[in-house]
């Protein structure tokens, strides 16, 4: 039994869902998500919550169940609140801006590396050391703030590089005199 799985996804006033064609749609003030639905999953919207439940009894739909509805949640919370990664950048010379649809880094390297944001997603640059990422898709979110990241990941020695905010950072010691 998935102890996630169990608990049905609530639905906010202002939020409405709807199954079709194997796809769930959730629609909020913040815009709309979709997203296909498992064969392996029973999918119901009952009142004010989504009901998510294994449709047989195999070992593969007792292990997809907790992630889909976690999924099916992540629908829910994009579409009322959004999701937003913080990213901090640390090191001599190492700043961000963003320009429209592109974010600019200056991260050391003998050229500027110039990112087009994704559809959906939206960035902030309040200082020139701090990224604000944000969206409605949690994935998305996620995985434009990992390839942000992956220029220029903190090194151990001095801790220079993009860390998410509140990441610790493990430094190594230098050496003894």
């Amino acid at each position: 039994m998935s102890r996630i799985g169990k608990k049905a996804v609530a639905i906010p006033n202002g939020v409405t869902a709807n199954i079709d064609n194997g796809t769930l749609s959730v629609k909020g003030p913040k815009g709309t998500l979709t997203m296909g639905l498992s064969d392996l999953i029973d999918y119901k919207i009952e009142g004010d919550e989504i009901q998510v439940n294994p449709a047989n009894d195999s070992k593969q739909a007792r292990s997809f169940w907790g992630m889909q509805r976690t999924l099916v949640s992540n629908l829910v919370e994009g579409v009322t609140d959004g999701f937003s990664k913080t990213l901090e950048i640390s090191g001599v010379g190492y700043r961000a801006k963003a320009q429209g649809k592109t974010l600019k880094l200056e991260l050391g390297f003998s050229h500027d590396v110039d990112l087009e944001v994704p559809e959906g997603i939206e960035v902030k640059t309040p200082d020139q050391t701090t990224v604000e990422i944000s969206g409605t898709d949690k994935q998305a979110v996620g995985q434009f703030a990992a390839e942000i990241r992956r220029w220029r990941k903190p090194e151990p020695y001095k801790g220079k590089g993009i860390k998410y905010r509140g990441e610790y950072v493990f430094r190594k010691e230098g050496k003894k005199k």
